[in-house]
């Protein structure tokens, strides 16, 4: 079966080609400089660049793929959570595609494909659930931090949110209090590696709380005002290593013992992790310490599949294939505020 994928939900236009469950190409135009001017994404720039960008990656993926438009099985695309605007371009660019193909469609859960990311095996990228068990997944990107239980593939339970900033948030507006340019985290990420992680105590939101949800707002505010009654901080190049690597220290201690938590409570023995912040090299290996430590097997989605991409959509869009789940249909709208318990489970 061969799937083309679309991934327009915020800042970055992919489109995919899978075949027979192997990603055959996974084309990604990014909008990082357009928006790092306002330091986020504007919607609105962030729509016309899809449009801009759409029909050029689409036709680069499927040159990669070597696959002529009539041997596409299947067409896909983001359906939501995201930003309306953006969604709207890829979702009905896709079912326009299918419409021309006369080819089924699939308009999938942004989250819920997150979660089959880490099962896109490396070399070549191929979709290999034969070692799937059950499991807790960590999604962590930048608008949405998540704890789900995966229990049978397209089985899922929603065990925690985050409750205002997610931990992607969290980096990008510290690193805007701290006047790093935008994306912050990957900044953060290499600034950390040479700061000291106990240079200065910051909170850890919710860490002691027996539920599985996330806030860090509290966090983003101390570090406001330790900013504000520490002002020589920011010239000091050391001093600000430091800090990021304090910061970074508290978001990931919250990341990973949340996540060991909920995998040992439940019973199960293996976790995964994915979405943008899934990168960062300090969440990588506190997460690989704490599960070696708790005997858990750990599957971590590799840097390309970590960030938005529409490889996972099309993987999504195979399973529910493969499943005997029916096409979304030609009519179907975007669903900006789509909640993960009420997608495909």
């Amino acid at each position: 079966m061969t799937v083309l994928a679309i991934e327009t939900s915020c800042d970055e236009t992919g489109v995919a080609l899978m075949v027979n469950g192997i990603v055959r190409a996974n084309a990604v135009a990014s909008q990082v400089r357009l928006h790092a001017e306002y330091g986020g994404v504007v919607p609105e720039l962030a729509a016309r660049e899809h449009l801009r960008n759409l029909l050029p990656v689409a036709r680069s993926a499927i040159q990669t793929a070597g696959v002529a438009p009539e041997q596409i099985d299947l067409v896909a695309a983001t359906r939501g959570p995201g930003l309306p605007t953006a969604l709207l371009i890829g979702l009905k660019a896709a079912q326009a595609m299918a419409f021309a193909l006369e080819r089924p469609f699939y308009g999938v859960h942004h989250h819920e494909a997150h979660l089959y990311s880490p099962w896109l095996a490396d070399e070549p990228a191929r979709l290999d659930l034969n070692r799937f068990e059950p499991h807790v997944s960590l999604i962590v990107s930048g608008g949405h931090t998540l704890l789900v239980h995966v229990e049978a593939p397209l089985r899922h339970r929603l065990l925690g949110s985050t409750l205002d900033d997610a931990a992607g948030e969290c980096f990008d507006k510290t690193g805007k209090l701290l006047g790093l340019p935008y994306p912050a985290g990957p900044v953060i990420d290499r600034m950390a590696e040479h700061g000291n992680p106990r240079a200065h105590h910051f909170p850890r939101p919710l860490l002691e709380e027996p539920n599985d949800d996330f806030s860090f707002s509290g966090l983003k505010t101390a570090v406001r005002y330790f900013l504000r009654d520490n002002p020589g901080l920011i010239g000091d190049e050391t001093a600000l290593r430091n800090l990021c690597a304090s910061v970074q220290a508290a978001i990931v201690e919250v990341l990973v013992a949340k996540t060991v938590r909920a995998a040992c409570r439940l019973g199960v023995r293996l976790v995964t992790a994915s979405g943008g912040v899934a990168c960062n090299r300090a969440l990588r290996k506190a997460l690989q310490e704490a599960c070696a430590a708790h005997d858990l097997k750990l599957r971590l989605a590799t840097p390309a599949f970590c960030t938005d991409n529409a490889a996972m959509v099309a993987a999504l869009a195979l399973l529910q294939a493969q499943h005997g789940l029916p096409p979304t249909g030609p009519d179907a709208e975007i669903r900006p505020d789509w909640s993960l318990d009420e997608a495909h489970a």
